[in-house]
């Protein structure tokens, strides 16, 4: 079904912001012994005037003695290591190179469409276990089976509890592919989004990760969608009516000018190589969304 679904860690310390290490001006000159302090050189105090009293006695100065410089911060022990803040996700630039950006060596974030038995999740750990920098993938539908007690599960009906659940799972996924890519980490996320539900699908995507985000289409024939997902089991597999409903309101992708792959006859390494040429084009010119 189509349905849209913290607080970021503070920003490391920075520099200058802790207490400063004095100078000591017990550091000794030539000609003077080590440790040894110098004062100024007393004053003399006149003698009062005839037939005026002396002024009373002042307090006594203080004994002159080393002068150390402030204790440094003490070193974090605790072994927590500052994370940049996760934000949204910017449009991608277009290179001024002719030659097309290489997306297995760059830093993105992608959203792999498709209805059930697509082979969203093979083909989004296989990219994402194959790439040259860090990559992650986010399942929405492992997000949102992390719920164990009181799991609504859409196929015994859908009604609030399942929506509501649904929206947590995507906004959950939105906000850790954001602080996976502010440290340098890219993201595949893999959601069955309709095309007839552009606020709730990819704007609800958008909202949560970024604009920077691209949406890819994996759609492979009928036949082939029901023999995937005849071989799935649990709450995963649905029945042959409702994978045949899903799937042909997918096909109102074509024509939306986002890419879309048919994997009918590709294996899965095949068809992550294809994503990689798409993702290319799609970095080169973003698809407009």
């Amino acid at each position: 079904m189509q349905h849209a679904v913290g607080s970021p860690l503070p920003p490391p310390h920075q520099p200058g912001h802790g207490p400063a290490v004095g100078w000591s001006p017990a550091a000794h000159h030539p000609g003077q012994h080590p440790g040894a302090h110098q004062g100024p050189a007393p004053v003399p105090v006149p003698p009062p005037a005839p037939g005026y009293p002396a002024p009373p006695p002042g307090p006594a100065p203080s004994p002159a003695g080393p002068r150390h410089a402030p204790a440094p911060p003490t070193p974090d022990t605790t072994g927590h290591v500052p994370l940049p803040p996760g934000g949204p996700v910017a449009v991608p630039s277009a290179p001024q190179a002719a030659v097309p950006p290489d997306p297995a060596g760059t830093t993105i974030a992608v959203l792999l469409i498709g209805p059930a038995g697509a082979g969203k999740t093979s083909v989004a750990k296989y990219w994402a276990d194959h790439r040259r920098v860090p990559t992650a993938h986010i399942s929405l539908d492992d997000v949102r089976e992390w719920v164990r007690s009181g799991f609504a599960d859409p196929q015994t009906g859908w009604n609030d509890n399942s929506e509501a659940q649904y929206r947590l799972a995507r906004r959950t996924c939105g906000f850790a592919a954001r602080n996976f890519l502010a440290n340098g980490i890219s993201c595949i996320l893999d959601d069955a989004v309709f095309p007839d539900r552009p606020v709730v699908g990819l704007g609800g995507w958008k909202r949560h990760v970024g604009p920077g985000l691209l949406p890819v289409v994996l759609l492979p024939g009928l036949d082939i969608v029901l023999e995937r997902n005849a071989e799935r089991s649990g709450n995963r597999r649905l029945g042959d009516e409702e994978v045949a409903r899903i799937h042909g309101r997918m096909a109102g992708w074509y024509g939306s000018g986002l890419p879309i792959i048919d994997n009918s006859q590709l294996d899965i390494p095949e068809t992550a190589r294809i994503l990689d040429d798409v993702l290319a084009r799609s970095i080169a010119s973003p698809p407009a969304w």
